[in-house]
C-alpha cells in the first residue's frame, strides 16, 4: 500500500491523543508521510473521541479522506459510530469484551446519534449488537475483524513488568499503536524512537510499553502485514513532529514574544500551555524568557497584552470565539491608540459556547469588523503548518511596523492537526520593529501628525506620554476639537492603503495549480491542504483547476481580482453556512462569487466531498453544494 487511512477511536481520556504522537512520530521517524486531526467532545472523561489518519509512502498528505481502510476501536461506541466510514476489504480491530455489547448499553452515546445509527442497522436488518455488525460487515464489504482482548494483554504485561493495576488503562494506548504497527509493517525499531521520544526521561515506561508490543504482535500474528506500506520513497531529513498549536507557540518564541496572556479556552489554550514550558529560553547562549499569564477573563488577557506593548514587548494573547468576543472592546483600545498587539484567534463552531471543540470558518467578518468605530486593523491567517510559522513572525512585524493589532485567524482544525513539516529555516526570519525612539526628545509626540506611522517610545523609558480611550492631540491628550479629531482619524485609517502598498504579495495570498484554469477555488486557512489535493485530483479527470490560499484577509489584497475575472467559473470553499469569504470579497472588489461548497457540522472537509461538490458545480451547474461526511 502506498496510502493508508484510518481511524483510532475511544472515549475521551482513553489515550488516544498518545497513540496519535505515539504513532506520528514512528511512522516519519522511517520516511513516512503523515497528517492527522483529533476531534472529541466537550467533556474531561468518557465522550466519544477520534483520531483520523493518513499515512503515505510517497508524500507528506495534505488532506483526510473516506473512506477508511483501517478502524481500532478501544469501545464498542467507536463500531457503531465509524462502521459507515469502512472500504470494501477493510480492516476492524476492536475489544473482544464488546462482542456482546448493544447500542443501548452505550450511556456516553448521543440519543440522537443512537437513534440515527439504529434506524440504519434496522434497515439493513441487522441487530445493534457489536458481535452482529462485525459479522454483516464481514459479509458485505469483505471487512477483517480482528478482536482483541485488551484486557487480557493489559493484565499480562502488568504481570511481566509489574505495572500496578490502577495504572493499566493507561497503556491502552500502547495496544492500539502496536496492533498498527504490526498490521502495517511498522517495524518495532521505529516504535520505540517514538516512545523514547514522547516519554523523554521515562526509561520505564518505554519498556512497558514494548512488552506489550511483543504481546501485541504475538496475538495477531496471522494478520501481520495484512495492510503493509510499501517502502517510503520519501527522505524527511530533519523534521518537526507537531500539532498546529505547537508550531504557533514555537513560532511566537522565534518572533520574540515575551509576553503571552490567556483564559483557558478551547482550542487556544494548548498553545499557551506550552508557551508556559519554554518559558526559560536558553538558545545557543542566547538566553531570555517569555512571560506567560493565565488571566482572570478574557478582558484582562487583552488589555495586559495592550499594557506590555506599551511597555515595549512583543506582546500577544491567544483565544477563541467566545473569548474574542469578550476582547472587543480592549481591541479597539489599541485601535485607538496605535499599540502593536496580536490576537491569535482559534475558530470554533458557535454562536454562544456553540460546538466547543468542533471546527468553523465562521467567525472571518467578525474577525474584520470587530471593535466599534474605524480603526486600522490587519487579519492574517494560514493554510498550514510550515506556512504559519513564519506567517508568526510576519504578524508582530506588520503589527511593530504599522503600529495596528493584528488578528491572526486560524481554527480547530488547524490547531487540532498534527504533522512532520521540515525545520523552518531561520535565515528567512527576519524581525521588523518599526520606529522606535529610545532617546530622550525635547518635545516628544507620541502621536505625531508628521507621520502616518508616528515614530514610538515605551512607557518608563526617557520620554513622557499619555495613553487615553478619548479621542486625543499628538501627545495624547483628550482633545474633542473638530480638526484634531479630523487629522487624528484620518492619520489612523491612512495605515490601511499603506500596509496595501508596502506588504509583500506573498503574504497577501498564494496562487496553485493551472496557469490557466477552467475553474478558480478560493479559500482561506486551513481549507488550503484539501484544496490543494482536490485541484490535483480534478486535473487527473481532465479538469483545470486552480487555487488562491487568501492570507492577508484584511485589507483585502486587490491583486487577487485578476484571478476573479470570470465571477461564474470561481468556487468559495469555506467552513461556514453563508461561505463569509464571499461577501468579503465583494465588499472589497465589487466582485460577486455566487458557487460555494459549505460545510458546517464542525468536522473537518475531506478530500473525495470535495471533489465530488467541484464536480457537481462544474457538470450540473450547481450553485452550491453542502458537506455532511464525518462522525
Amino acid at each position: 500500500m502506498v496510502d493508508l487511512d484510518f481511524i483510532l477511536g475511544g472515549p475521551q481520556g482513553g489515550g488516544l491523543d498518545t497513540a496519535m504522537n505515539i504513532l506520528s512520530r514512528a511512522f516519519t521517524a522511517a520516511n513516512y508521510g503523515f497528517l492527522a486531526e483529533r476531534e472529541y467532545f466537550s467533556n474531561v472523561v468518557g465522550r466519544h473521541s477520534y483520531i483520523h489518519a493518513r499515512v503515505s509512502a510517497s508524500s507528506v498528505p495534505r488532506s483526510l479522506r473516506y473512506p477508511i481502510r483501517l478502524l481500532v476501536a478501544s469501545d464498542a461506541e467507536t463500531v457503531f459510530t465509524h462502521y459507515l466510514d469502512l472500504d470494501v476489504g477493510a480492516v476492524v480491530i476492536y475489544n473482544e469484551v464488546d462482542s456482546g455489547k448493544t447500542i443501548d448499553e452505550i450511556p456516553s452515546m448521543e440519543d440522537e446519534t443512537k437513534s440515527r445509527v439504529s434506524m440504519l442497522l434496522g434497515r439493513e436488518g441487522v441487530e445493534p449488537r457489536v458481535s452482529s455488525l462485525v459479522k454483516h460487515l464481514s459479509e458485505s464489504k469483505d471487512v477483517t475483524a480482528i478482536p482483541l482482548n485488551y484486557q487480557k494483554i493489559l493484565g499480562e504485561a502488568s504481570k511481566i513488568r509489574s505495572i500496578k493495576p490502577g495504572t493499566l488503562s493507561r497503556y491502552i494506548s500502547s495496544v492500539i499503536v502496536s496492533s498498527v504497527s504490526v498490521l502495517t509493517g511498522l517495524g518495532k525499531q521505529y516504535v520505540r524512537k517514538a516512545l523514547e521520544r514522547v516519554f523523554s526521561g521515562r526509561p520505564e515506561l518505554v519498556e512497558d510499553n514494548m512488552v506489550i508490543f511483543g504481546l501485541v504482535e504475538s496475538e495477531m500474528r496471522g494478520y501481520a502485514g495484512l495492510l503493509k506500506l510499501g517502502e517510503s520513497s520519501m527522505e524527511l531529513g530533519k523534521h518537526m513532529v507537531l500539532s498546529g498549536n505547537d508550531v504557533i507557540a514555537i513560532g511566537k518564541i522565534v518572533a520574540g514574544v515575551r509576553y503571552q496572556s490567556y483564559y483557558p479556552i478551547t482550542p487556544a489554550a494548548d498553545e499557551s500551555l506550552l508557551l508556559e514550558r519554554y518559558a526559560s529560553i536558553d538558545v545557543e547562549g542566547v538566553k531570555g524568557s517569555v512571560v506567560v499569564i493565565q488571566t482572570e477573563d478574557e478582558i484582562a488577557a487583552i488589555t495586559s497584552a495592550i499594557g506590555a506593548s506599551l511597555v515595549g514587548v512583543r506582546a500577544s494573547t491567544s483565544t477563541s470565539g467566545p473569548g474574542f468576543d469578550l476582547m472587543v472592546e480592549g481591541l479597539s483600545f489599541a485601535g485607538m491608540n496605535e499599540v502593536p498587539v496580536v490576537i491569535t484567534y482559534y475558530q470554533r463552531g458557535g454562536p454562544s459556547t456553540g460546538l466547543p471543540t468542533r471546527g468553523a470558518q465562521s467567525d472571518l467578518l467578525s474577525a474584520v469588523f470587530a471593535g466599534h468605530g474605524e480603526f486600522s486593523k490587519v487579519v492574517l491567517s494560514s493554510g498550514d503548518h510550515l506556512e504559519a510559522f513564519y506567517d508568526v513572525v510576519e504578524a508582530f512585524n506588520i503589527a511593530e511596523r504599522y503600529q495596528v493589532p493584528v488578528i491572526h485567524l486560524l481554527d480547530k482544525f488547524f490547531a487540532n492537526t498534527i504533522t512532520a513539516i521540515p525545520v523552518p529555516e531561520l535565515g528567512r526570519v527576519r524581525i521588523e520593529r518599526g520606529v522606535i525612539v529610545r532617546e530622550q526628545l525635547k518635545d516628544y509626540k507620541r502621536f505625531s501628525l508628521d507621520h502616518i506611522v508616528s515614530p514610538r517610545a515605551f512607557i518608563g523609558g526617557p520620554n513622557v506620554m499619555w495613553y487615553t480611550g478619548d479621542e486625543h492631540n499628538e501627545y495624547g491628550h483628550i482633545s474633542e476639537d473638530p480638526e484634531n479629531r479630523r487629522r487624528m482619524y484620518e492619520k489612523r485609517l491612512a495605515k490601511y492603503e499603506l500596509i496595501k502598498r508596502e506588504v509583500d504579495s506573498r503574504l497577501k495570498y498564494t496562487y496553485h495549480g493551472h496557469e490557466r484554469p477552467d475553474y478558480v477555488l478560493i479559500g482561506w486557512g486551513s481549507v488550503k491542504g484539501v484544496c490543494l489535493d482536490a485541484i490535483e485530483e480534478l486535473g487527473r479527470k481532465g479538469f483545470r483547476v486552480g487555487y488562491v490560499n487568501l492570507k492577508m484577509l484584511w485589507p483585502f489584497p486587490d491583486e487577487v481580482v485578476k484571478h476573479l475575472e470570470d465571477p461564474e467559473r470561481v468556487i468559495a470553499i469555506e467552513h461556514s453556512y453563508e461561505v463569509q469569504v464571499r461577501a468579503l470579497i465583494s465588499l472589497a472588489t465589487g466582485v460577486r462569487i455566487r458557487r460555494k461548497v459549505a460545510k458546517y457540522t464542525g468536522r473537518p472537509i475531506t478530500l473525495y466531498e470535495l471533489v465530488e461538490a467541484v464536480e457537481r458545480i462544474v457538470s450540473k451547474g450547481d450553485e452550491e453544494v453542502i458537506l455532511v461526511h464525518g462522525a
